[in-house]
Parts: C-alpha cells; structure tokens; sequence
C-alpha cells in the first residue's frame, strides 16, 4: 500500500478514529476512575497529596503578605487562615518560566512546569503512580462546570474531571446495581477492546513514518494506562467498598447548586476528605475555574465572574469585589484545612499526613501577570513539612528593598517580570513529590528543591 496516496490518509484516519471512539465509550471514560490499586501498604505512613486552583488570579494589594519568615501578618485576603497559622506557609516570588506571557493557558501548566504547546505530566499523577498501589481508585478529579481537571498524563493529556458532587459519590461510595457478574463481564470486555485496539495499533504501525509512529506511541501510551487500570479493577472487584453513615451519605449524595457557592465548594473538600478518610484514593485536584470562567458569589453580593473583575482596570468597585471573592474562596480552602485537621486516624489528623497546595498560575489579571503567584502550602507535618513562616523569595534578592503597596503600579510590575529568576514553581513541586515518596530528582523545570520547607 502506498501510504502518500489520499486513500491511504483517508483509512488511516477512519482507523485512528475508530480507536478512539472504542476508547471513548461512556463505561471506558468511568474507567478512569476505577480501581487501581491491589497492594496492602505495611508499616509506612499513607501519603496524600491535594491540589486547589483558584483562576484570574488574585486583588494583590491585598493579598500580599508584606513581612517575610515567622514574624509575619496575614495580609487582608487570608485573614480567615489564621487558625492554621501553625500549618501552613504562604509562599511569594515563586513562577513557571513558562508561564509568563501565557494568558488563560496558565492553569494548564501549574501542576506540570511544561511548556503551553507540549505539555506532560502533573506532579499530581506522577504522585497517583506512586499511591495508586494501595487504593480503589489512582486520583480524584474534580472542577465546577466551567472549569477544566488539572491532571495530565505523561503524553499531556487532559483528564476528565468531575462536576456534579452526587455523581462523584455515586461513582465511589453506591455498590452497583448490576452485581459482579455483570461488573467482571465488562471489565473483561474491555480488555477485549483494549486487545483489539493493540492489534490494529501493531499493524498500522509497521506503514507509518518516524512522525507517525511518535504520535502512535503517544496515543498506545493511554492505552496501556487503560490495560493496567483495567486490570486492577478487576483485583478490586471482590474488595467490598467501605461503610458511609447515613448522616454522611445524606450530606455529599446530592446535587448541589454552584449558585450556592461555598455549600458547593465545601460539599467537593468534603469528598476529598471522605475519600482520604476511606482512602480509596490518596490523591486529588480541584479546580474552582479555569481563566475566564470563575464564579460568581452571589450570596455575599459579588455578581460578577472572577474574569470580569480581575479585569477592573482600576475600578475601586471592581478591585473590592475581587477582594471579598478572593476572600470567600480562601475561607472555603480553610475549612478544608480544618476538616482534614478534625478528622484523625491512626497516625494523628489527616492533615498530617496530607500535603495540600493551594494557588493560581495568575497573579494579576487586568494584564496576565504570571510572576509572584499566590501560593499557599498546607499541612504534611508527617510527610516531612516544616511550616509557619512566610516563605518571600522576592525578599531573598538584595534589590528589592519591599512591598510598596500604596503604589500599585509597582506591585503589579512584580507580577509581571520575576524578582527573583530562581524562585521556580517546579522546585515547589518537586518538593511536595519528593515528600509523597517519589525518587527523583528533578520534574518540569527545576533547579533543586525549596529546602526551607523540609
């Protein structure tokens, strides 16, 4: 067969996209959450990891903390952090160098350090390789219903994220309906999929050029995620699934309204804090909106979106709203921040052994300034976390004398152009990695790991 003829280019699409709609079925996407683990972990600590991102940035007048190491005072936005003073380090001067200038792609790259157009994976999922031996499920992924999941796989694929709380109990807690028989015989109809698909994938990939077959071994890549997947669900089948009170399954078995704002956020903290506590999974991203779609908060009176208002050009209206928005989200995260601290289990609280991040790609929206992000880390004392500082990198560059925040145009200007050009945002990551358990040494662009906090 002569592979430039447009018939040739014409089958090898019908093929390709064959592949992908077996792989896409409604049943194979509900994989992606399926079992994935079979081990028992002996003697050693569980290690979670979670990951919070708040879009279009942030009223940075008011969020920045102005003093840096233990002495410091919660800026005006994070007021309502100050019960976990002890448990946490907000952190300024940090960015992705290849953030800078992205726009409303920046969210894409937050979890990865890689680049726009060639992304890979999130430290979230290099985590889930690492935990998902020991639990039901790799990772929870979840966003509201203009957002976007945060997790990419090693090819830069996007996951698919969950938007409605119901459905994501449903998927974790309710025994089906259709018995183990009926689960075994899908799972192993699917792997019959996945079998074929490798077949054809073998033979196409003997007529494909070098380009070709790179883009083939990408797309085999998840499928073989999805093999492995799928055959751990099936050593999970005779697991029973762990006991939920009623009271409990009352609370998170329902659809909840996003124009209820924090009883939505704080039903999505509260299965993340269910599923840690069960441990069906150890690892969880939650994005409140992608750029250009964060809510609204009506009932504390702000009915713009995060993107109108972080576009205020100045507005002392606009720039208040931003504040009280910045403000309620922050206060949600800190009620996660309790839940997971309130809720114990053999080796102390859950937030002992939880790292959870907390942040944006953005820091000034009005122009997508993407340097000095709002960052803020919490808990993981067990993991190896020291915390209680302000942890100010622009502070650690002898030219940068301090905050001027009564000049706002110098303030912005550090959230367009990095103070400090070794303050990566990868080296953060790789040091929440390091701590989850991983060997490595390096993950997106970093230069080292953020020894203040180890």
């Amino acid at each position: 067969m002569n592979i430039q003829t447009n018939k040739w280019q014409i089958s090898r699409r019908h093929t390709l996209k064959g592949l992908g709609v077996s792989l896409a079925l409604p049943f194979l996407n509900c994989m992606l959450l399926k079992s994935y683990g079979y081990k028992k972990q002996v003697g050693e600590k569980p290690k979670r990891a979670v990951f919070a991102y708040i879009p279009n940035g942030v009223n940075t007048l008011d969020f920045q903390i102005t003093e840096s190491g233990k002495d410091y005072h919660l800026s005006k936005t994070l007021k309502s952090l100050e019960a976990h003073k002890n448990d946490l380090t907000p952190i300024s001067g940090l960015y992705h160098p290849h953030g800078l200038g992205t726009a409303h792609n920046c969210e894409k790259i937050w979890l990865t350090g890689g680049k726009i157009n060639a992304n890979t994976i999130s430290v979230d999922q290099l985590i889930a390789k690492k935990t998902s031996d020991y639990t039901r499920y790799p990772s929870l992924e979840l966003c509201n219903s203009g957002g976007k999941s945060l997790a990419w796989t090693n090819d830069g694929t996007q996951l698919p994220a969950y938007r409605n709380p119901a459905q994501v109990f449903r998927q974790m807690f309710n025994v089906p309906t259709s018995g183990l028989d009926v689960q075994l015989r899908n799972i192993k109809k699917q792997g019959s999929i996945l079998n074929t698909v490798m077949e054809e994938a073998k033979h196409l990939e003997k007529q494909l050029g070098k380009e070709d077959k790179g883009r083939l071994d990408h797309y085999l890549t998840s499928v073989r995620e999805l093999e492995l997947r799928s055959t751990r669900a099936e050593q999970w089948l005779h697991t029973p699934l762990p006991e939920v009170g009623e009271s409990t399954r009352k609370q998170l078995n329902r659809t909840v309204s996003e124009n209820e704002v924090g009883e939505y956020f704080r039903t999505m903290y509260d299965l993340i804090v269910l599923a840690f506590q069960t441990d069906m999974t150890r690892v969880a991203t939650f994005s409140t909106g992608v750029e250009g779609k964060g809510l609204a908060i009506p009932e504390i009176g702000v009915l713009s979106g995060r993107h109108a208002l972080s576009h205020h050009g100045g507005n002392e209206d606009l720039m208040n709203d931003l504040s009280k928005s910045d403000a309620f989200n922050i206060a949600q995260f800190s009620y996660f921040i309790r839940r997971l601290k309130e809720t114990s289990e053999p080796q102390g609280s859950l937030l002992d052994t939880t790292v959870a991040l907390y942040g944006s790609g953005m820091t000034y929206g009005h122009s997508h300034g993407c340097a000095n992000l709002p960052i803020i880390l919490a808990g993981g004392g067990q993991l190896g976390f020291r915390h209680g500082s302000h942890l100010d990198y622009n502070s650690k560059v002898k030219t940068f004398t301090s905050y001027k925040l009564d000049d706002p145009g110098s303030q912005y200007r550090i959230c367009h152009a990095p103070v400090n050009k070794k303050a990566h945002m990868s080296n953060l990551l790789l040091t929440i990695a390091q701590k989850a358990g991983l060997e490595i040494e390096s993950f997106g662009d970093s230069t080292g790991i953020v020894e203040e906090l180890v």
